[in-house]
């Protein structure tokens, strides 16, 4: 309640200090609701909880007024929808802010969110979908000394839970940016060059004393230091970036080389590319080892407290079968990563092309676990290995090939065909729960045709092959949009290839919803099946379920 009574003070001081104007200002914000009802459903071992209702809920609410701005964020979990972190409970104020920004000065104080480059030295952002939230509660500062120059400083304590309201974690981050573009700050000498570039350096470092064990002697203090360097010439862009950790030792109790080890992190992320008129070309490559940081060092959550980001090089699929069954998650240890896209479009009125062109996506995306060369110091320093970069080992942790081809067939039906092939080592990514290698192919049919400006359909029509894990499956989707304003979808997912005759099992399920303008609403009703859910290479498991599923957003 006092945080409530103290936001809208602040509220009434701006009104106040700006009464002067003549704008009143601009309220903005959005809503989110979803809820659902568990139905018992013993042969897929769905999530029956005691209460048999789930609710996650959010509104945001903004204010601005000339360089001025707050907000909050009301938040309720009643109880929490299954899958989603169960530190998640209750309801109240999980974010709020108050900023001003000025010419070239801004301050920020309350909740922010933040990246540094790719972010594996810093972020504090949120994923929703996968409950993700470790944004930063403290104070932010930017300033623009010269054009051309952007610093940053920000020092807080990041979101840990919510328990009718913020919890934040002990550990105090604390963290220093500066950004050099230097076409704006030579803009004299680089007007009309074909060469633009950016410098950038950071310096992130973490308080925390929460893990008093007396078998180790755990630094307070953990520092990792960044740069990274931007530049396009023409069509050609390209981007590095090198971080380095210092000792950071956490608890492992699954692996002992990684248990309170004092070595060094590092990460090294580099992207090539190269685009024109109906062609792009992209390749990706990425070293990171023990870059795994949190503001505490105590066990947490796999999400929780986490300081820097490890980006994912592979292509995010949309595609049921392949988004959710075999889906890429970030190995914490490190790995080896490469990527590789080419994107181009075959002309229209050609042979190949049709009559409206035809447009071709190659990715293929591969990680290995480092060449690591382990040390008997376990007693002693712990470092436990040594690498050199880009030294991968034999051992693949994934590796992706898939197509994309889309073509407009004539006015009113459009094409898109995709293939995947998988190579996926569950043994070291375990969300599958093989654990032992899986290859998997999958085709993915997907038509859409238009009966008129208001009415149309959409077919879609998966199938994944593998001979391990739990075998084949099919998918299979009918949607029906009456534009623009309602939609019908009818899908099911049969487990056909399964060993085990009585865990061959059809995921049906029925949606629809009413779409106007910034408002949704939706109803499904059926089976959802386990599996796991990602977004950039960081991942939550999703329990089995059967029942009825609403959902509400809408914006203003």
């Amino acid at each position: 309640m006092k945080k409530i009574i103290l936001f809208f003070f602040v509220f009434n001081l701006s009104s106040n200090v700006f009464s002067q104007e003549a704008s009143p200002g601009i309220i903005s914000g959005n809503i989110q609701a979803i809820g659902q009802y568990y139905q018992e459903d013993t042969l897929i071992n769905a999530a029956l909880p005691d209460h048999l209702y789930g609710f996650n809920g959010f509104a945001n609410i903004n204010f601005q007024k000339g360089d001025f701005r707050a907000g909050i964020r009301y938040e309720s979990y009643l109880n929490t929808l299954e899958g989603y972190p169960t530190s998640f409970s209750g309801t109240g104020i999980g974010y709020r802010y108050v900023s001003w920004q000025n010419d070239n000065v801004g301050v920020t104080i309350g909740n922010f969110y933040d990246q540094f480059g790719s972010g594996m030295i810093f972020r504090a952002y949120e994923e929703r979908q996968l409950g993700i939230d470790n944004s930063l509660d403290g104070i932010k500062l930017t300033y623009e000394p010269l054009k051309g120059v952007y610093l940053k400083g920000m020092i807080g304590k990041q979101r840990h839970m919510f328990v009718d309201g913020l919890v934040n974690g002990n550990g105090i981050v604390r963290a220093l940016d500066g950004e050099f573009n230097l076409n704006e700050l030579l803009e004299d000498s680089t007007r009309n060059s074909k060469l633009k570039g950016s410098i950038g350096a950071s310096f992130v470092s973490k308080f925390n004393d929460d893990n008093k064990t007396p078998i180790f002697n755990l630094p307070k203090n953990v520092g990792a230091s960044s740069i990274r360097l931007n530049l396009r010439y023409n069509k050609i862009r390209f981007y590095g970036e090198y971080v380095h950790k210092i000792n950071d030792p956490y608890p492992d109790n699954q692996n002992e080389n990684f248990n309170y080890i004092y070595k060094n992190g590092e990460g090294l992320l580099f992207n090539l590319g190269y685009s024109t008129k109906g062609f792009a070309v992209d390749f990706s490559a990425k070293h990171m080892d023990n870059m795994l940081w949190r503001s505490t060092n105590v066990n947490v959550g796999p999400t929780d407290l986490l300081i820097g980001y490890l980006p994912a090089l592979t292509k995010q699929h949309t595609y049921n079968l392949a988004a959710t069954l075999y889906p890429y998650a970030t190995n914490f240890y490190g790995e080896i990563a490469y990527q590789a896209d080419v994107l181009f479009k075959i002309p229209k009125k050609t042979l190949i092309g049709g009559k409206y062109g035809t447009s071709v996506a190659i990715n293929f995306a591969t990680d290995y676990t480092p060449e690591r060369t382990f040390i008997k110091d376990m007693d002693g320093a712990r470092n436990s290995y040594t690498t050199r970069y880009f030294a991968k080992s034999d051992s693949l942790l994934f590796q992706d090939f898939n197509i994309e081809i889309k073509r407009k067939i004539n006015k009113k039906l459009k094409l898109n065909l995709n293939y995947f092939n998988f190579k996926f080592n569950d043994d070291a990514v375990k969300v599958a729960g093989y654990y032992k290698m899986i290859y998997a192919q999958i085709l993915v049919l997907d038509l859409t045709y238009k009966i008129n400006r208001y009415h149309s359909l959409r077919f879609e029509t998966q199938g994944m092959w593998t001979e391990q894990d739990k075998g084949n499956w099919a998918f299979g989707q009918i949607e029906y949009t009456f534009s623009p304003h309602w939609y019908l979808a009818i899908l099911d997912q049969y487990n056909y290839g399964n060993k085990n005759i009585e865990k061959r099992i059809h995921y049906g399920l029925i949606s629809g919803g009413y779409i106007n303008g910034s408002h949704r609403f939706s109803l499904q009703y059926g089976k959802q099946r386990a599996g796991v859910f990602c977004v950039g290479g960081v991942c939550r498991a999703v329990p089995a379920s059967n029942g009825l599923t609403f959902s509400f957003t809408s914006s203003f």
